[in-house]
């Protein structure tokens, strides 16, 4: 008996011990996931970042490689396409994606802090390269737009530099601004005036398309930070005013509108909705299953520009109702993740790394919705790629820069969890 009690006694003393131990800690749990991974046997362990947002990312560029080749792989047929060969497009893809691979391998090891520091002047130099766009002898024009810089390899198109630096700009520019949040004139008119310069300078090219993306993207960045209720629904008239206002200056935008309210209209048909209604036609076929991989008919000639903008409809032709949801379903995950990563930063105090990283989930989820929406005939014509999938050099990599920055961002997180520093 004796022995027993004092069994009893030794474990009541050392419960004890260990509760005034935990007491004596700070409290620091924050609403995040553990990650801790746990196979049989095997001893759990903390992962270095988040696998599975990699492999969804290589996943989407695997994908859009295979699908830029399908949909581009007839167009030497083409005579304006006729020095080309049947793989110039995927070759060029390949070495986009690997460039891009590279550099996002190279960012990765960059702290966010240094991100926060430089964002100003990366703004400063998107808003420089835009200007350069529109200068003759410098900015290279296709179709009547002028939207790219040629620079060795490829040809960069400086919006694409814009959507991350005006991510960057506004996480910082929230941070900086976090104690006057509830005054207009100093917490909201600079951005604005920010906003109106980019917009001026990206409709002179013309880009409408990749504004509409970069002012959801502040105007998001600028919600999330905490702006007043008012002053959001204020600025958000503005710019719903603003695009109504150039819509009605502009017969040819007009004209666009009304392509996309009446497709199938003869007048519109051959015209304005010739993209849209082989867009259409391209799903109609597809149906559940898909005509099979390489077997779309639109892609010959009938849709133009399907390796870019209409790459979505090539899927849905080729791959069917299926094959598009996957597509939609990966773009969902990606930006919910993202924006989770977003959220887990910000539990730990890090707002311009939570900031930053939502305002990325917002640039793929919105701009991805918007090129859907187009393919579908949901929305009007705009001219946005399909983000990592769609063909595009200078669009690749800036995705997978702002995609590395964010995995940095969830390294961070996950390292300040283990109780070291960021």
């Amino acid at each position: 008996m004796t022995k027993l009690g004092a069994l009893v006694a030794a474990l009541r003393d050392r419960a004890l011990a260990l509760f005034k131990r935990d007491a004596n800690q700070n409290d620091t749990t924050v609403p995040v996931r553990d990650w801790i991974k746990v196979g049989s046997g095997q001893p759990a362990r903390l992962q270095g970042f988040d696998q599975a947002l990699v492999w969804v990312i290589i996943a989407l560029l695997a994908a859009g490689m295979v699908m830029v080749y399908s949909a581009s792989v007839a167009l030497p047929d083409n005579p304006k396409f006729a020095r080309y060969t049947p793989t110039h497009f995927l070759s060029r893809q390949m070495i986009s994606i690997a460039l891009a691979l590279v550099v996002s391998l190279v960012v990765v090891q960059i702290p966010v802090a240094f991100w926060e520091k430089a964002s100003p002047w990366i703004f400063v130099a998107a808003l420089l390269l835009l200007v350069m766009v529109l200068i003759p002898f410098i900015g290279k024009g296709v179709n009547g737009a002028h939207r790219w810089i040629p620079i060795l390899i490829m040809n960069f198109q400086p919006s694409e530099l814009a959507k991350l630096g005006i991510a960057m700009y506004a996480a910082g520019y929230m941070v900086r601004k976090m104690e006057v949040k509830e005054n207009f004139i100093r917490a909201v008119l600079p951005m604005a005036v920010s906003i109106a310069v980019v917009g001026l300078l990206l409709l002179a090219e013309p880009d409408m398309g990749a504004f509409m993306v970069i002012a959801a993207i502040a105007m998001g960045i600028l919600f999330l930070g905490g702006v007043n209720g008012r002053m959001f629904l204020l600025i958000t008239s503005v710019l719903i005013g603003a695009f109504v206002l150039m819509i009605t200056l502009s017969p040819w935008r007009r004209e666009r509108i009304f392509a996309y309210l009446n497709p199938w209209d003869e007048k519109y048909t051959l015209g304005k909705a010739y993209q849209l209604s082989h867009s259409l036609i391209a799903f109609g076929r597809g149906e559940v299953f898909g005509q099979g991989l390489g077997s779309s008919v639109e892609k010959l000639h009938y849709l133009p520009e399907a390796h870019t903008d209409f790459l979505l409809a090539v899927i849905g032709e080729e791959l069917g109702f299926v094959g598009v949801a996957v597509v939609i379903a990966a773009f969902f995950w990606l930006a919910r993740r993202l924006f989770h990563i977003g959220r887990q930063a910000i539990a730990l105090d890090r707002v311009f790394a939570g900031l930053f990283a939502q305002g990325i989930g917002i640039w793929m989820g919105g701009q991805a919705f918007i090129n859907m929406g187009v393919n579908l005939g949901v929305l009007p014509t705009k001219g946005l790629t399909l983000p990592l999938m769609s063909y595009g050099g200078s669009a690749i990599v800036m995705n997978m820069v702002a995609l590395a920055i964010v995995v940095r961002i969830d390294v961070e997180n996950r390292q300040m969890m283990r109780g070291g520093r960021a």
